[in-house]
Parts: C-alpha cells; structure tokens; sequence
C-alpha cells in the first residue's frame, strides 16, 4: 500500500488552484472553468473505459489515476471537499447496493 492517499491529492491540487504559478496545470484548468473540468473528467473516463475493456492493465492504471485527479479537480471547482463524497459513500455501505440505489428519488 503506497503512502500517499487521494486526500494528499485533494490537498495538492487545492493549493495548487489557489497558486499564482503559471506553470501549474491545476490553476489554468481550473482557470478554464467548471465546464472544462468536466469535458476533461469525461475524456480521461472514456479512456479509462477504453483501457478496461480492451484489457490494457498498464493504460488502465494511468488513466484511473487521471480520472481521480480529474474527479478531484471538479470537486474542488464545485466547492465540495473530498470528505463530503466519503461521507455519503459510508453511508450508502450501510446497506446493500442495490436497496441503497432503490432508496434513491427517481
């Protein structure tokens, strides 16, 4: 298990947006606005996608790790912290997956 956690990320790329510096990817995406963000976010899950059903195990991992950094991103943008998400994850594994979906509005 590596040491670093998608927290380390979330708190990067929160510094990182808040930067003046301008050889940050972070800062001029997130200067793009939100609806960049999410054409990226859905590029790097198309490709990751791709990567699954063809069986690429290496390409898969990197584009993973593109599709976190990109969820992370638009959740900064978005203005919610990454535990918000988690906390809604805990509370959806108090039941099965299929009650917690049936539970949802429609």
């Amino acid at each position: 298990m590596t040491d670093f956690s998608l927290d380390d990320l979330a708190d990067i790329i929160k510094t990182r947006a808040a930067s003046l510096d301008d050889n940050s990817y972070t800062r001029k995406l997130i200067s793009k606005g939100v609806n960049k963000c999410a054409e990226k976010l859905g590029e790097e899950a198309t490709e990751a996608v791709i990567a699954a059903v063809t069986k690429d195990r290496e390409n898969l991992k990197n584009e993973a790790a593109d599709v976190l950094y990109h969820l992370l991103v638009i959740l900064q943008i978005s203005e919610i912290e990454l535990n918000d998400v988690m906390k809604v994850l805990k509370e959806r594994t108090k039941q099965s997956g299929l009650e917690e979906k049936a539970s949802r509005p429609t």
